[in-house]
């Protein structure tokens, strides 16, 4: 009985499972979202990088690091011009009407607006078609909102 629980375990820590949509994507464990990187290093940086729990802020319903105090407060000032879209789920699974956890590498920034994806492989996949997965993705996120 014990094995089977460990096998069961095992096997969800290596799936790709979906989340319910909550209001931003922190994994199971966790309030952090991003897995902890800075949002707004993406649009100032032009990377991801990880931010640190001592520049942090409360920001619908999760917590958001950042890499220091400038980058915090631009956050806490404007947050959805750097919060991801669709809470920070995956934009390829979301355009399939799905959630899935994310890759905070595995980014792209489409007019002015921060996207991420499950991985590199799937971000090349989404990366062939944008403007048609922002538009299914948009409208399954719309969707998922209002459940």
């Amino acid at each position: 009985m014990f094995n089977r629980f460990k096998l069961a375990l095992a096997l969800l820590g290596l799936s790709s499972f979906s989340y319910a949509a909550g209001p931003v994507y922190t994994g199971l464990f966790s309030n952090v979202a991003i897995r902890g990187y800075d949002p707004v290093a993406y649009f100032e940086l032009g990377e991801a990088r990880e931010g640190s729990s001592e520049y942090s802020t409360e920001w619908n319903g999760a917590d958001w690091h950042f890499i220091n105090a400038e980058h915090r407060d631009r956050f806490v000032a404007d947050p959805e011009a750097y919060a991801p879209q669709y809470g920070g789920f995956c934009a390829y699974a979301m355009a399939d009407g799905r959630t899935a956890r994310i890759d905070p590498e595995a980014y792209d920034i489409v007019d002015g607006r921060l996207y991420l994806n499950y991985n590199q492989r799937i971000q090349t996949r989404w990366q062939a078609d944008r403007p048609g997965y922002i538009e299914q993705a948009d409208r399954h996120w719309t969707e998922l909102r209002q459940d």
